[in-house]
């Protein structure tokens, strides 16, 4: 790891097992609405990005697009250990800030005044957080900046871009929404839907029917968030997932679902979309977080107030 990347371990809350943990790396953009902040640093610099955070370091910074997500996992965690106090699989928090620690305070103190259950902070001092990612087995990366969540892909990190919106969410479960193709399971598909157009898709479907689809870049998350689910009685389960793919149930839906019973993860719910819009059965089951690699449905999940991350095609 960089020596200019600064690590402060939050010795406010209780330290995961990191061995055990399931780590969620989170860019402080992403967690907090440092728009404005963000548009000083372009236009005016550092020097008066680093005046403005340390005169206004006792003014807590705006709830952004991932908070609520983060705070169901506060919610999953203290189920599960209320459940077994000596569980270890919980859900570990990383905040990222581009910048140095000099300017840091504010981040902490607005943690500290929400209550958030922050493991560590790292300030990367300009730094590709990549590595740093890499080095501290994390299996989600969101971040406002598609350089680094571009850049998280490439190293095999399951990491998506989100951008600046209201939301509009459960609070009383975690609920995560996946795309399938170039998501959950690989781009197979969607190459041949580009290179042959989608008549070949139906054949090489068909075809392909019995065969499970190769892993996407969330299949490991969604693996483990199944894992969490099985702790806890179906009637009191705190964590919902669901599936919201393109596809048709009747014609692409067969396959999916083989390659879901494959791999032994069990969805709570599948919506077959057939290429309608998503976004009015996002805006029904209100996830957290919803993950897709295509930008026409991360605008429509933002037109109904749902937090999506965008997935990063073509990061190689």
């Amino acid at each position: 790891m960089d020596d200019n990347i600064e690590v402060i371990v939050n010795t406010g809350v209780q330290q995961k097992d990191s061995s055990m943990a399931v780590t969620i790396a989170i860019s402080v953009r992403a967690l907090f609405d440092m728009e404005e902040e963000h548009e000083l640093f372009m236009t005016e610099g550092p020097d008066e990005f680093l005046t403005d955070q340390i005169s206004n370091e006792d003014i807590p910074l705006k709830e952004g697009i991932v908070f609520p997500f983060i705070r169901a996992t506060h919610m999953v965690n203290e189920r599960l250990l209320s459940l077994n106090p000596e569980e270890k699989q919980l859900f570990q928090i990383i905040l990222l800030s581009t910048h140095s620690a000099g300017g840091g305070v504010r981040i902490v103190k607005s943690v500290k005044y929400y209550g958030l259950d922050i493991s560590r902070f790292c300030f990367l001092n300009g730094h590709d957080p990549s590595e740093y990612l890499k080095s501290q087995n994390v299996l989600l990366f969101l971040s406002a900046c598609e350089t680094s969540v571009c850049n998280a892909l490439k190293r095999h990190i399951p990491a998506a871009l989100m951008l600046k919106q209201t939301s509009a969410t459960s609070t009383e479960q975690l609920k995560v929404a996946f795309d399938g193709d170039s998501v959950l399971f690989s781009d197979e598909t969607d190459v041949v839907f580009r290179e042959k157009g989608l008549a070949e898709v139906f054949r090489y479907e068909k075809e392909m029917q019995d065969v499970p689809m190769g892993e996407g870049p969330f299949k490991v998350f969604a693996m483990i968030l199944g894992e969490m689910k099985k702790k806890f009685s179906p009637e009191d389960d705190p964590i919902c997932t669901y599936l919201v793919t393109a596809r048709s149930s009747n014609e692409l839906g067969a396959r999916a679902i083989n390659t879901l019973r494959h791999w032994g993860l069990q969805i709570d719910e599948a919506f077959f979309m057939a290429g309608s819009p998503k976004g009015p059965i996002l805006d029904q089951i209100k996830p957290h977080i919803f993950f897709d690699d295509n930008p026409g449905n991360i605008l429509g999940a933002h037109e109904y107030g749902i937090p999506a991350g965008l997935v990063l095609s073509g990061c190689k």
